[in-house]
């Protein structure tokens, strides 16, 4: 089992939490963070010292307070863990259960687990740890496994991200249309943009076009 293992959690319930049942697996040395920035130097330092962490565990969503962070999301962490250390294991446990988000993190950041938090998360938590331990298996949590399945997953494309960005600036679907005809964009029909959002605004969860703008700049897409 993983000897090793940094928590970054700002919740210090959940953190006492993860630390007990990682204690039941008999994980030798266990440390935690609330902050990301002191995440990512912690691991730096593990390896500068040649005890390198075998495991980091993420929360997506941390609160700001007021110390300054230049690193302010899971995501991020991740992003530059992954870059720093591509053989270390990575697992997120979190509430977020938005396809985009988790496509992502599955496809692009390579972690190796993602556990949702809810009633049974501790529990699925350790058995998350038991798959990815000395193999390349993956384990994602059922509630949020169809994220992953073929029929949900659609492509983010540029013209997406046009369309995102003219709703942020205030065009009108009619102005959208004008828009994309003028970048060459296609298809570029009154209907076609209404479809489209309609497909990215089920895709993101958002109740609205303000809302799917919202999510695109948390998500950094725009």
């Amino acid at each position: 089992m993983f000897q090793k293992v940094l928590i970054a959690e700002d919740m210090d319930f959940i953190n006492s939490g993860i630390r007990a049942e990682l204690a039941k697996l008999e994980i030798k040395e266990i440390d935690y963070t609330q902050y990301c920035d002191e995440a990512l130097l912690k691991l730096k330092s593990a390896q500068l010292n040649n005890v390198p962490f075998d495991l980091l565990i993420s929360d997506l969503s941390f609160n700001k307070d007021h110390t300054v962070q230049k690193i302010n999301s899971g995501e991020e962490l991740i992003r530059a863990a992954r870059k720093e250390f591509p053989n270390l294991k990575i697992v997120v446990f979190s509430v977020e259960d938005k396809t985009y988000r988790i496509q992502t993190l599955c496809n692009e950041d390579k972690i190796n687990a993602y556990v949702w938090k809810s009633r049974d998360g501790l529990r699925e938590l350790k058995k998350a740890l038991q798959r990815i331990y000395n193999s390349n298996e993956f384990y994602i949590s059922p509630h949020v496994a169809g994220a992953l399945s073929q029929n949900e997953a659609i492509e983010i494309a540029e013209y997406d991200i046009f369309l995102i960005n003219c709703l942020a600036e205030g065009y009108s679907q009619e102005e959208i249309s004008t828009a994309l005809k003028n970048k060459n964009y296609a298809p570029t029909s009154m209907s076609s943009v209404e479809k489209r959002l309609k497909i990215l605004k089920e895709y993101f969860n958002a109740n609205n076009v303000v809302h799917l703008v919202s999510i695109s700049k948390d998500l950094g897409l725009i």
